[in-house]
């Protein structure tokens, strides 16, 4: 419960949105046949012939770590032998102001910018955190009018969704929030199974390390292949889903919920059948991870329920 409170999953989601956004379209991710493809397709970015290019990380209370910690990174060791600079990216986190967030753990951050002062950036990576004001998400908006790119890592596919800007796109997010983000913005077709998923200069990815991926997919669209290896060898990083956009299809398929081994029947989630709240349907028993999901299922148990 509390790592699923922690990745930010059901950011802004109460029991009363989640009901009123139940449809049949919403109720069921994109099946995992339709993920099927070996690759990325590689769509190459300019960089600039001189100058860096700067990423933007975009933070606040709640910022899961690993989801910015991990593209920061990536970024952060690129080096392209013969360009000046050698380290092309110039790197820095924005908040709605500059007063210290506490990240996951603990982890105490005072921002560079405020959105009100920072820098537009060419990269825009937004990781899972707390529920976005609209000042954020209108400061979203207005700085990918112009970005190369803007990501989100893990339920920052939230964050990202409130802006519109992934209105009709597939779009990749944590395993564990899929059924929840198909809830709560119908219009978007949410990929199971993907490590990212990429519509112009939009792209999500899946959760956590899924982060990792994207980025280095980033950096070879920028500079190729031989220099993300590098950069992922520098790292030891040996993980090779940066190449190949569907290589998350350990979670193509919904998992099935056992009295061994119970699971939340909206969301997949592990859970605790002894304190955990529960319905009864059909004369079976199913458990859910928080309120919020079993008052979804109460009010439409078929839309959950698999086999």
């Amino acid at each position: 419960m509390k790592r699923r409170e922690l990745l930010g999953i059901s950011v802004g989601l109460g029991s009363a949105a989640l009901l009123g956004a139940l449809s049949t379209k919403a109720a069921t991710a994109e099946p995992s046949a339709s993920n099927a493809g070996p690759s990325a397709t590689l769509n190459p970015l300019r960089p600039p012939a001189e100058g860096d290019i700067p990423v933007a990380f975009l933070i606040s209370d709640g910022a899961v770590v690993i989801d910015f910690a991990g593209p920061w990174e990536v970024f952060e060791g690129v080096n392209v032998m013969g360009r000046s600079p050698a380290s092309p990216f110039r790197l820095y986190t924005v908040a709605e102001t500059t007063a210290p967030i506490h990240a996951s753990g603990g982890m105490t951050i005072t921002p560079n910018y405020s959105i009100a002062s920072a820098p537009m950036p060419k990269v825009l990576v937004i990781p899972a955190q707390s529920d976005p004001t609209d000042a954020v998400i209108a400061w979203v908006r207005n700085v990918t009018r112009t970005t190369d790119l803007t990501m989100s890592v893990c339920t920052g596919a939230f964050l990202l969704a409130k802006t519109g800007l992934l209105n009709g796109k597939a779009v990749a997010t944590h395993h564990g929030a899929y059924a929840d983000l198909a809830l709560a913005f119908p219009d978007l077709r949410v990929k199971r199974g993907a490590r990212f998923v990429e519509s112009g200069n939009i792209a999500s990815s899946g959760g956590l390390s899924s982060g990792i991926d994207l980025a280095l997919h980033v950096v070879e669209r920028y500079f190729g292949r031989a220099t993300a290896l590098s950069t992922a060898d520098n790292l030891e990083y040996q993980g090779q889903g940066w190449m190949n956009a569907d290589s998350n299809q350990a979670y193509a398929a919904r998992r099935v919920s056992t009295d061994q081994h119970p699971l939340c029947a909206v969301c997949d989630m592990d859970v605790d059948s002894s304190k955990s709240p529960k319905s009864s349907y059909r004369g079976r028993t199913y458990y859910f991870c928080m309120d919020a999901h079993k008052t979804a299922f109460d009010a439409s148990p078929e839309r959950f329920i698999v086999g």
